[in-house]
């Protein structure tokens, strides 16, 4: 079964229940090569992945090259892409060295620059559209303002409406990896979207005290990212990381025991975590980092495992879920 498509909110921006994640071809921690670039991006294409997310922060630029030299391989009008806006490259005085200080295995030919101007937000859409070889983005998102939600709010949001209003954009929102602020960029503008990394998933629902349920009655679409909270629920053992960091006891024993559930019903931990964010209202997708065509097809394979409901409860029953979370097959 292809993931099915949801519209993201209010906007026109349509985007499949899994999205591709594309830090990952942008040399996230480790290389790939273009080659397994293009067949990573075409494994997602033959998956019926249509929404991709990229950034120029992802390998300084070369996520966005990749993403959009293989995406020339496919109608523009079929699928949906975003990228963000924030930082800005500029072009080192000397490109020796590597970038893994910021979680990149490429040359640091550029450094970033945090911009949340209108000058700068323009020119970052600008830049964005020329490494991606296109002349529209479907959405467009405020990359981490956690430290800049002031200039984000009265400057960067102002340009991206006007962007918007424009026809270069299609979408516009905010990208984070807290609940907090997104909610307030809610109450305070008119965004589409939301992505939100890492609160919204088996082990951490810190998403669902404000965020999601504001952002349904506002009718904004809720992308979830960091559905393994950055390995630990893909595969929880000694050593697995949660949030970019080594599992603390505790979170390794909640996610083994998530795991030893999911198994008594016959369904994968990966799957379980995958799918549990659609049980809310608010959520159109799920996006997954993948580097790799064998990842992409294990990221739609786990989606489409059926989860049943008495796994859910048992979860509840267990106390693995809160009692009020709200699961799939919950909510229409």
């Amino acid at each position: 079964m292809k993931p099915r498509h949801n519209p993201l909110g209010r906007s026109r921006a349509q985007v499949t229940e899994l999205a591709f994640g594309a830090a990952g071809i942008g040399n996230l921690f480790t290389p790939v090569t273009d080659e397994q670039a293009e067949q990573a991006v075409a494994a997602a294409w033959e998956s019926g992945v249509r929404y991709f997310d990229t950034a120029p922060h992802y390998g300084l630029g070369l996520s966005e090259r990749r993403l959009g030299a293989a995406l020339r391989a496919f109608p523009r009008d079929q699928y949906t892409i975003s990228t963000k806006v924030g930082r800005l490259l500029e072009p080192a005085p000397s490109s020796d060295g590597d970038d893994l200080a910021n979680g990149f295995a490429v040359p640091a030919t550029h450094h970033r620059v945090w911009d949340f101007s209108a000058q700068g937000v323009r020119r970052s859409i600008e830049d964005s559209l020329d490494r991606l070889g296109l002349d529209r983005i479907d959405i467009a998102y405020l990359h981490d303002p956690d430290d800049h939600a002031e200039q984000a709010l009265t400057e960067a949001y102002p340009e991206l409406e006007r962007l918007r209003a424009e026809g270069v954009l299609g979408a516009i929102g905010v990208g984070m990896n807290q609940a907090g602020l997104p909610a307030r960029f809610i109450r305070e503008t008119d965004l589409d979207a939301v992505l939100l990394a890492g609160r919204y998933s088996l082990l951490d629902q810190r998403g669902l005290a404000e965020l999601l349920p504001l952002a349904h009655r506002r009718g904004v679409g809720v992308v979830i990212g960091g559905v393994f909270n950055s390995g630990l629920l893909a595969d929880p053992r000694p050593g697995a990381t949660f949030d970019y960091t080594a599992a603390p006891a505790d979170l390794l024993t909640r996610a083994t025991d998530l795991k030893a559930v999911c198994e008594r019903h016959g369904v994968p931990l990966r799957a379980a975590a995958l799918r549990f964010p659609f049980g809310h209202p608010a959520v159109a997708s799920v996006l997954v980092g993948t580097r790799s065509a064998g990842e992409v097809r294990d990221a739609a394979t786990m989606l489409d495992h059926p989860v049943p409901a008495a796994l859910w409860a048992e979860l509840k029953h267990r106390g693995l879920l809160p009692a009020d979370v709200p699961t799939p097959g919950e909510v229409s």
